[in-house]
């Protein structure tokens, strides 16, 4: 196999018995790819990396091996630089982002449609059995929150395909979980393309949504809000 054109990265913790349910529809997904996987792992205690380190077959996966819990966006960073491809994906490990709609965000950046795909759980045709509870009301009053920073229906998804040229437009400093809306707003992808998908369950584990993601995302708000000021007030001062 020559150079991967898409990576998938995957950030991961304890996902050891989602992953092995979710390898099979990778591989079918990406089977008309030169693709690869590239799995992210926090010293999970469940054994995740060394299962993906076990994986074997058409579709190559890659681990990276982290000393600790530092968190899904670092992960996704550390997998895109562990990486090479142009077009790079990212995505849960639990299995409710289904693999069969990699083809449609693939595809609309390999083909120019996009600098940026993203599955969107609000677009028109979406539909959402992933959400209940706690987790449901926390992603809408994120949501909210997030919505003067950018225009798309799904400001907080975790499922989008990329360009990795645009990465190259402004340093990334994430902090909590929610890297593609750091990309969306400092890497400012044109166009975006929003996919509507269906966000189902975990298909194993437990979520890692907690009092202290919460508190990252609101610090990683703050941040993002006060980039964009200082970035519109350069860009007044050079006209």
């Amino acid at each position: 196999m020559g150079s991967p054109e898409v990576s998938v990265i995957l950030p991961t913790y304890q996902e050891r018995e989602s992953l092995e349910l979710l390898a099979p529809l990778l591989a079918h997904a990406l089977a008309g790819y030169a693709a690869e996987v590239v799995v992210v792992d926090d010293a999970s205690p469940d054994g995740t990396a060394d299962y993906a380190a076990s994986r074997s077959g058409a579709l190559p996966w890659k681990v990276v091996r982290r000393a600790r819990r530092l968190g899904l966006a670092s992960a996704v960073l550390d997998g895109i630089a562990a990486s090479t491809s142009p077009v790079i994906v990212v995505m849960d490990a639990d299995g409710s982002h289904p693999p069969d709609t990699l083809p449609a965000l693939i595809d609309t950046v390999r083909q120019g449609g996009a600098e940026l795909a993203l599955a969107s759980r609000r677009a028109s045709g979406a539909s959402m059995t992933g959400f209940v509870g706690l987790r449901k009301m926390v992603s809408s009053v994120a949501g909210a929150l997030a919505r003067p920073l950018t225009k798309v229906s799904d400001p907080m998804t975790g499922y989008f395909a990329m360009r990795r040229s645009i990465l190259g437009r402004s340093p990334l400093t994430p902090v909590g979980y929610k890297i593609g809306l750091e990309i969306l707003v400092k890497c400012r992808p044109r166009p975006v393309v929003e996919i509507p998908f269906h966000f189902g369950p975990r298909m194993a584990g437990e979520s890692k949504l907690d009092r202290r993601e919460i508190g990252s995302y609101l610090q990683h708000l703050w941040r993002l809000y006060w980039w964009r000021l200082v970035s519109t007030g350069r860009t007044s001062r050079t006209r």
